[in-house]
């Protein structure tokens, strides 16, 4: 199977970063120097992405106008000679030339798996990257998802991210079930959704994933999968229990979270730490604030 296309469900009205949201997608939110959806789309674009087809609700368009181009803003910007904010635009571009957007609109506001089952067209016959724009992976060798990617040309089957958390932070997370095959490789016997006691193990679940089509057939046998607020990682667990062939593998790099604004917060602070700009002013700042 071709894995050249990815599937960003951002159709969600992220009421955790109202009133911020109200306004903007949760997706165009700053990370120090980009948006959320930057970055995603450029892990994408580094593993071989050529298609994404972006979820969204109704009147949605902020997200898919941050990737076209604005020939006069371009030309102000050439008259003002301002060659590093022109680079900046141009990084952008560069992105834009090499992948193919499209959206679809989630018809109901539902959970994740009834937002991926509208992308089932644009799948097609083929596998597809599953890309949640909330998780930042920072890595400054393989990207994450060429990692999961690497996986699946071995397997050809569903294949998700994981990451060991302590004991106590699994209760807000999905945790694997699992069966050890290799250091970091695991075939996935069911999923816990945010376990409170005896987690199946401290594999959480990441916001990147390689679904097959055998997926979506499962959607449409199991219909109240796709009609209820459910996420699609509910829909890999029981196909799991079943004896559906899934996998999880361990992701290199680091786990930037921005699903509420605390870890927003604290994501914000680790990347502009390390920023190879900013990164060294920024560190001294810090040290001389008085509490």
């Amino acid at each position: 199977m071709k894995l050249e296309k990815a599937i960003f469900p951002i159709a969600g009205l992220a009421t955790r970063f109202l009133p911020l949201s109200k306004v903007i997608s949760k997706e165009l939110l700053p990370l120090v120097d980009k948006p959320l959806v930057n970055y995603t789309v450029e892990e994408a674009c580094r593993s071989g992405i050529k298609d994404i087809q972006f979820i969204v609700r109704k009147n949605q368009k902020d997200v898919l106008s941050y990737f076209k181009n604005d020939e006069e803003l371009e030309k102000r910007l050439i008259e003002k000679d301002k060659k590093e904010e022109i680079e900046e635009l141009r990084k952008i571009e560069n992105i834009a030339q090499k992948i193919s957007f499209s959206s679809v609109i989630q018809k109901t506001a539902k959970g994740d798996a009834n937002a991926i089952y509208e992308a089932r067209q644009f799948a097609g016959d083929d596998a597809v990257g599953i890309f949640f724009c909330d998780d930042i992976i920072h890595s400054k060798d393989i990207p994450g998802f060429q990692q999961l990617k690497d996986v699946f040309e071995t397997c050809q089957s569903p294949v998700l991210g994981l990451k060991k958390l302590p004991e106590d932070k699994l209760s807000s997370y999905g945790v694997v079930d699992v069966e050890k095959i290799a250091n970091g490789f695991y075939k996935i016997k069911g999923i816990s959704q945010k376990p409170k006691n005896n987690p199946p193990s401290d594999l959480a679940i990441m916001g990147r994933m390689i679904i097959t089509p055998d997926v979506f057939e499962y959607m449409d046998k199991h219909k109240h999968l796709r009609e209820k607020d459910t996420s699609i990682t509910t829909v890999l667990g029981e196909m799991a229990s079943e004896g559906k062939s899934i996998y999880g593998y361990e992701v290199k790099g680091d786990w930037l979270e921005c699903g509420d604004k605390m870890l927003w917060f604290k994501s914000f602070l680790t990347l502009a730490m390390d920023h190879p700009q900013y990164g060294d002013q920024i560190k001294e700042f810090i040290k001389n604030i008085k509490i």
